[in-house]
């Protein structure tokens, strides 16, 4: 089973895997890319995103870490990202830039099983500071939700699911999604 957490920041991706591992750690974390990134970056921008969706693709491809795998982040959620960046800041990155990361989020995509969404919800809000940029977080939050139902983007294969609710209620929902409820 290799399944894939995405969502907007501060959507409560660590702490699902984190409690999900917890209980089945026959299941290999593969970390946010923004973690596995040398750089420092002040602000988001074009290339920070583009090359954590290459690291997300690429190592949804790698059969390094088997199959029994949980990503934090895929590449869906850095070609969200650097649309809503677009939508954000009116600099929108070339159309040959998004055809490219449309094209490699598909492949990339085609080698999971399982895609989770923590879609932001006024029902079970996760409160964040001011200098977690709201506005980028809404706007991620919209594309990915707009992308994910692309059939051409997430392909016929994959299940997708949104989840909500309390921590335990995303918990319970993924390990019955993931079949080791």
């Amino acid at each position: 089973m290799r399944i894939v957490v995405s969502g907007t920041h501060a959507s409560g991706k660590s702490t699902l895997i984190s409690d999900f591992v917890l209980a089945h750690p026959e299941f290999t974390v593969l970390p946010d890319p923004f973690e596995l990134i040398d750089e420092t970056w002040d602000a988001p921008n074009t290339a920070m995103l583009t090359a954590q969706l290459r690291i997300a693709a690429d190592r949804l491809h790698s059969e390094e870490h088997g199959e029994r795998i949980i990503a934090e982040r895929g590449p869906v959620d850095f070609l969200a990202y650097l649309l809503a960046l677009a939508e954000v800041t009116g600099r929108t990155a070339s159309d040959e830039l998004v055809e490219r990361a449309t094209a490699m989020t598909a492949d990339a995509l085609g080698g999971v099983d399982l895609l989770v969404i923590l879609p932001l919800s006024a029902g079970d809000p996760i409160h964040v500071g001011l200098d977690e940029d709201l506005e980028l977080r809404e706007a991620m939050n919209r594309m990915l939700l707009e992308l994910i139902d692309d059939p051409d983007l997430v392909g016929e294969h994959l299940r997708v699911a949104e989840l909500t609710g309390d921590p335990d209620s995303r918990l319970a929902e993924l390990e019955d999604l993931a079949g080791v409820a």
